[in-house]
């Protein structure tokens, strides 16, 4: 279900029942990665995090490591701000 590199690949999914009465399978939240702060961000007009995320990370899709820094659980909720804070790239 979860590519082999992705954060969710070890984590296990355990049922709930929706309000229809449903038994669907729910994977957990992952535990927060401890990151290191590289630098704080002055964003422009139309930078996106995917774009940040390439730039600062090398991979586009490693844009969730830099809403996760920011506190922030949509990408939309970081082009608000004017300083953004960008992970190095490595874990505590």
């Amino acid at each position: 279900m979860f590519d082999e590199r992705s954060r969710y690949i070890n984590l296990v999914p355990y049922p709930v029942t929706d309000r229809r009465g449903r038994t669907v399978a729910v994977v957990p939240v992952p535990p927060p990665v401890n990151e290191l702060l590289l630098g704080i961000h002055l964003l422009r007009q139309g930078e996106r995090t995917d774009h940040l995320a390439l730039r600062y990370l090398g991979n586009p899709a490693a844009f969730w490591r830099i809403c996760e820094i920011n506190d922030a659980m949509l990408p939309e909720a970081i082009t608000e701000r004017r300083e953004i804070a960008i992970p190095t790239g490595k874990a505590r």
